[in-house]
């Protein structure tokens, strides 16, 4: 059985800017969670619409899938990103991990 890993990541955080790649004790907030993924499949991607965020999960070993302007914005649903990501991948099963969490 496949199984994939999707971590959202957008850039436009309004309450704590650049969340995703923000300093802790030395590593950007999303490597920890690309990190723990890696643990389990060697299947892990970051849904995103920033180069930033996309170039660091990259060097952390994570696959990057380029997210759309109309499912980046503020009022934007996880659900939608769980859609787009589903008609660019093929899976038998997808684990959410959020970059937070």
């Amino acid at each position: 059985m496949q199984y994939k890993i999707l971590i959202p990541a957008r850039g436009g955080s309004k309450r704590i800017p650049r969340k995703n790649i923000i300093d802790l004790s030395g590593k950007p907030l999303i490597s920890y969670s690309i990190e723990q993924a890696l643990k389990i499949s060697e299947n892990v991607y970051v849904s995103t619409d920033d180069s930033d965020i996309a170039r660091i999960s990259e060097k952390y070993g994570a696959n990057v899938l380029i997210r759309p302007p109309e499912i980046s914005g503020d009022y934007s649903k996880t659900e939608d990103v769980v859609y787009h990501f589903l008609d660019n991948e093929d899976t038998d099963v997808l684990i959410l991990l959020q970059a937070t969490c």
